[in-house]
């Protein structure tokens, strides 16, 4: 053994593991775990080591899941007590505060394996922090993890009244934990009855049901895409489909734009963002409409005259199994969009699926360009907010690809 035995069980890995891990990504699957030298209860410490012996990393280990490791450090110094937490802890939201500066109102503290808390998910909405817990290491800690998280924000003047477990979600039971959802409760602090609260962002207020809301309540990877909507929508009569909370329709009604219209399948979708715009006193010149968007699209014709569309639909892929399937679906919005827009007319267009990378994204565009004979002028290329940072090597932290075009004839 190349490294000083600890207390933990050392499971040895394959050659394939070994290089993945020395690439950067802290996963190993259930078929390349080569052996374990003792017994080691799910959500435990493994050490991994390569076929020599050699130390690798540290990680939670889980035998229901087919993730059977995912590492937490690659410092065989490292001992997983509070402070080795709360180090992380700190580290995370020192660098949300350097790369978000004052827009801390709303945002993600951490992404999960982008900040080497695998599986954990916490976005802050004003003065509660809603967390997503989809390991099952980080679910036997969060008794240790949720106070510090408490801890660091309140030492640095943000008060935050509680925090609210989002784990009514599938895949947990893959990881041999149950579903549920309710406040954590954090010692000293007495339970919040609401289950709802105002953010404000890019200077919009939005309503945001964290207990039944889609994820953790609002989606906050688009925050500085919505901006850039904004800027192009100034005049312009725009359609948002899939919107939602209403957020890309209210930032291009904020910017200027002499009509938006909102459509989403869901009426209570539709309601929401008819609510945050009576929030922000900008209904005059918006409606909203409930339809599937893509009859909607098929029905339409360019006499609506809109001269801006924003396509930002759910992802129609979670799985590699079913890339080409989605590509059908991404190729039939923005194909039937092309054709709808004038010339000139300008295209928001984005996929939320790390399965459709930039690549097929852009391919799919080419072909959906090439069957409306337009050509897009792109006009600018962007992804995720910075507080969902891309870990390089780790293919799942880059997901959302988001494209501003205009459309040429």
């Amino acid at each position: 053994m190349s490294f000083k035995k600890r207390e933990y069980v050392v499971a040895e890995v394959s050659r394939k593991a070994e290089k993945t891990l020395f690439l950067g990504h802290p996963w190993i699957y259930d078929t390349e775990v080569v052996s374990l030298d003792g017994d080691i209860s799910d959500g435990g410490l493994v050490d991994v080591v390569n076929g020599k012996g050699r130390f690798i990393g540290t990680g939670f280990y889980n035998s229901n899941s087919k993730i059977r490791i995912r590492l937490i450090s690659r410092n065989a110094n490292d001992r997983f007590d509070a402070a080795f937490f709360e180090r992380r802890i700190r580290y995370a939201w020192e660098y949300r505060k350097t790369v978000m500066g004052d827009d801390l109102d709303c945002c993600r503290i951490i992404f999960g394996e982008a900040d080497t808390f695998p599986g954990l998910t916490v976005d802050k909405f004003y003065d509660i922090l809603v967390v997503q817990t989809l390991s099952l290491g980080i679910e036997k800690r969060k008794d240790i993890i949720f106070p510090l998280l408490h801890k660091v924000l309140t030492e640095d003047g943000f008060e935050i009244r509680g925090i609210f477990e989002r784990n009514d979600v599938k895949v947990r039971e893959l990881e041999g934990m149950e579903q549920g959802k309710g406040f954590y409760p954090l010692p000293g602090i007495s339970v919040p009855t609401e289950t709802s609260v105002v953010i404000e962002e890019n200077g919009i207020k939005y309503n945001v049901d964290f207990e039944n809301g889609q994820k953790t309540g609002f989606f906050l990877d688009q925050k500085y895409n919505r901006l850039a909507v904004a800027k192009i929508a100034r005049g312009r009569k725009v359609l948002d489909c899939f919107t939602h909370t209403g957020s890309f329709a209210l930032n291009a009604a904020k910017g200027g734009a002499e009509k938006v219209c909102a459509v989403d399948i869901s009426q209570e979708a539709v309601d929401m963002a008819r609510r945050n715009a009576q929030l922000n006193g900008l209904e005059g010149n918006m409606e909203f409409v409930c339809e599937n968007v893509f009859d909607l699209l098929t029905a339409m014709t360019g006499r609506e005259g809109y001269d801006f569309i924003i396509l930002d639909p759910p992802a129609f892929t979670k799985s590699r199994a079913t890339i080409q399937s989605a590509a059908r679906g991404y190729k039939e919005i923005n194909l039937r969009a092309m054709k709808l827009l004038p010339t000139g007319g300008y295209l928001a267009t984005c996929s939320c699926s790390h399965f459709m990378t930039e690549q097929l994204f852009e391919q799919m565009l080419r072909d959906a360009a090439q069957d409306a004979h337009v050509q897009l002028r792109r006009i600018e290329y962007r992804q995720q907010a910075p507080d969902h940072p891309v870990l390089y090597n780790v293919p799942e932290t880059e997901y959302l690809k988001f494209y501003l075009f205009q459309i040429v004839r």
